[in-house]
């Protein structure tokens, strides 16, 4: 490779990063994947790749893949819910990340894509977020063209027949987190109670690494003695901030300064918060830099 190999890969980094995580749901993940992809990229011997985007996104894509096989192995017997791993969004300004970190990575989209097959959610993410052609995604996953195209379909199947993949408006989670946050520190939650959708979930993901709701709770009642009781008491004991991760405002509990839950929200059709997304697991929770974000509460 020439010496203008490391220039050429950090034109890419901020996609294959975006990709990357997209396939596996994890930032610890996809960061390894992207400095194997670079590796790769800098041991290549070729100095005449016409098409370095191209040779890259395939290298990236497989070696995800392959992280993924075993990842959803060790998820069989993870304890309690999975959820993805919170990402920084606000920080990724390329037109990249201003087109595609969007609608595609929020944290209710994530858990939608986790119900596809491997291949499958390579082949959509390529088509319908990066668009690739049909050529391109079939050459980077070693499969036919036609096979490609109906991998394609069938996620877009899967992914419009999910319930929740909507995005409020900005002004409208703003509303949401004020909202929560009465609820926990008053106990009030008339307001918050408007914007919860009737068949509210809250799922909890601690690894069993950290105390969290076992299972998920459904329906306001639920949620609302969840917000008001469990965290209404916790969260009495640090910092709260906003901050943008997955695209969508969240929460970030922080205790010493060190974040120790991150909530999260998912939307239905009419703008109302359908689900809460609770991260308690330590090790989903260490690149979370919560100082760009906004206080709270104190």
């Amino acid at each position: 490779m020439s010496s203008s190999a490391i220039e050429i890969f950090e034109t890419q980094r901020q996609t294959l990063m975006g990709l990357a995580y997209r396939v596996l749901g994890s930032v610890a993940e996809a960061e390894d994947v992207v400095q194997d992809t670079m590796i790769a990229w800098l041991g290549e011997k070729d100095d005449s790749i016409s098409n370095p985007q191209g040779w890259l996104t395939t290298v990236c894509v497989r070696k995800a893949l392959d992280v993924l096989k075993s990842a959803r192995r060790a998820r069989t017997s993870y304890i309690g819910a999975w959820l993805p791993e919170p990402m920084h969004t606000e920080v990724l300004d390329d037109p990249e990340c201003q087109l595609s970190l969007s609608e595609s990575v929020t944290m209710a989209f994530m858990l939608v894509l986790e119900r596809l097959a491997p291949k499958e959610r390579a082949a959509f993410l390529l088509h319908d977020v990066f668009e690739m052609d049909y050529r391109d995604i079939a050459a980077s996953l070693d499969i036919a063209e036609p096979a490609c195209r109906k991998l394609v379909s069938r996620a877009r199947a899967n992914v419009q027949r999910a319930e929740a993949v909507h995005q409020a408006p900005k002004d409208r989670q703003d509303e949401l987190l004020e909202a929560f946050m009465a609820a926990v520190h008053t106990g009030e939650t008339g307001s918050l109670v408007s914007m919860l959708a009737h068949d509210v979930t809250v799922q909890s993901d601690s690894g069993g690494k950290a105390t969290a709701v076992s299972r998920t709770l459904i329906g306001v009642k639920e949620a609302l003695a969840f917000v008001t009781k469990v965290l209404g008491h916790y969260w009495n004991k640090g910092d709260v901030v906003s901050l943008e991760l997955n695209s969508s405002r969240g929460l970030v509990s922080l205790v010493d300064g060190r974040a120790e839950a991150v909530i999260t929200f998912g939307f239905n059709a009419e703008g109302k918060a359908s689900q809460i997304f609770v991260t308690r697991n330590p090790d989903k929770l260490a690149r979370i830099d919560a100082q760009s974000g906004v206080l709270v509460r104190h």
